[in-house]
């Protein structure tokens, strides 16, 4: 794996960690009402989805290693290019059921790749 992938990667990491960190303790309904904490979250998965698009692009062999990639980068044109029917429900229950699991999963990759987020 390449330096450019691995960059993309820790960008992956870095944005999944701090949705992780700003929603955590939180309930659903202070989520919903906080319009800033909402727009903040939608700004890093287009981070997430963009940075796993060029990923797709640059080094396809370890971006098929990722579940669900197509998936991502679908939420995030649908995040960018929808905001206006954006459902705060969708956000919220990715946040909490997949989230996880693509954080744990990329940061395996980069372990793999020498490397320690």
């Amino acid at each position: 794996m390449d330096n450019r992938s691995k960059k993309l990667l820790f960008d992956v990491v870095s944005a999944g960690r701090s949705i992780t960190e700003w929603c955590g303790g939180r309930t659903y309904l202070e989520y919903e009402d906080d319009r800033q904490l909402r727009r903040a979250v939608e700004r890093e998965f287009e981070v997430i989805g963009e940075a796993l698009n060029r990923l797709e692009q640059g080094d396809p062999e370890t971006a098929a290693r990722i579940e669900d990639l197509r998936r991502i980068v679908g939420f995030r044109n649908r995040i960018i290019h929808g905001y206006d029917t954006i459902d705060d429900a969708t956000v919220w229950g990715v946040i909490e059921g997949r989230l996880p699991r693509l954080i744990e999963q990329v940061s395996d990759l980069l372990v793999q790749a020498g490397e320690h987020d």
